[in-house]
């Protein structure tokens, strides 16, 4: 690897995971467009603009002709997971809860080695327990003392990391560009079905507030799309530790938007559940840089720790 790709690398993956973390002020922009009306655009947008990349490189039809049997099974799995993590997403930025997203996705890597226990049985390096076991008492302390559960971070952790695990189960079967084109196709009826509904009940905001509006909700395929390739980029030249630890700054900026710019109200107890969970990833992060460490000899069968997806 020299020096110059792995500086590509990581202005790539930078890039990507701050664009990841300003979407709050895009959603925000959107408005009055509720979060099913942004997310129906969001997916027909993206499919159309995957679409017309494939449709130039020769490559949608192969696309079309993959999916079928086990590939379509864990593709349409992930799309309405991903789906499922996009609505909730724009609904607490719509609300006003951004800093309840950002600590949604504190809390997904903790969510995602979770997984791999319960679900793929892999075993934990003690860092690892130390961190989940943290990671759970945060939810358990922020349940008690706000007085009920952060249902929009764990839905967004939990939709997240169950996107994460499908991804895995598939395995690198479609590249980053064809995979979102697929689940887009998935989502794709559902979202023309809300999009006609809107505007057969005169909700849909789409036509109705003006050009820049108009202009906003159809960029949503581009805004999309480009931090997921520059999310492929990054994967490809530098090591996936240090995708994991730049994954962090997507919450940070979340979190420094919901109070500084959207002006958001956090109390002291969810102050303190953010300490809670970053305690975690201090433990997450020194056992993947350690591990990483280990890895430069011959390599050890042991459980990851930071497996980062393309994210929102």
């Amino acid at each position: 690897m020299t020096r110059e790709r792995h500086g590509l690398g990581v202005v790539a993956a930078w890039l990507a995971y701050g664009i990841w973390g300003l979407f709050p002020l895009y959603f925000h922009a959107l408005r009055p467009a509720g979060a099913d009306e942004i997310l129906a655009h969001r997916i027909l947008w993206t499919l159309v603009l995957c679409a017309f990349i494939l449709v130039l490189r020769h490559e949608l039809l192969d696309l079309l002709r993959q999916l079928r049997g086990r590939l379509a099974l864990g593709v349409g799995i992930a799309a309405y997971l991903i789906g499922v993590n996009w609505f909730v997403y724009v609904y607490a930025v719509g609300t006003g809860r951004t800093n309840e997203a950002a600590l949604g996705y504190f809390l997904n890597p903790i969510v995602t080695v979770a997984l791999g226990v319960l679900v793929l049985g892999e075993r934990l390096r003690r860092l690892q327990w130390v961190a989940v076991g943290i990671g759970a008492l945060a939810a358990l302390y922020l349940t008690l003392a706000g007085g009920g559960l952060p249902w929009i971070s764990l839905v967004l952790a939990c939709s997240f990391g169950g996107y994460g695990l499908t991804k895995k189960r598939l395995g690198a079967t479609l590249p980053a560009l064809s995979s979102l084109s697929a689940e887009t196709i998935f989502l794709a009826p559902p979202a023309l079905g809300l999009v006609w509904w809107l505007s057969a009940t005169g909700e849909s905001t789409f036509t109705s507030e003006g050009t820049w509006h108009l202009l906003l909700l159809v960029s949503a395929g581009v805004v999309t799309a480009i931090p997921l390739l520059l999310f492929a980029e990054a994967a490809r030249r530098i090591p996936l530790v240090t995708i994991g630890l730049i994954q962090f700054i997507t919450p940070v900026l979340q979190l420094i938007v919901s109070v500084t710019i959207l002006q958001e109200q956090l109390s002291t107890q969810r102050w303190v559940g953010f300490a809670i969970v970053w305690v975690a990833l201090i433990f997450l992060s020194i056992d993947s840089l350690a591990t990483a460490r280990r890895r430069r000899r011959p390599p050890a069968d042991e459980a990851e720790s930071l497996e980062p997806v393309e994210p929102l």
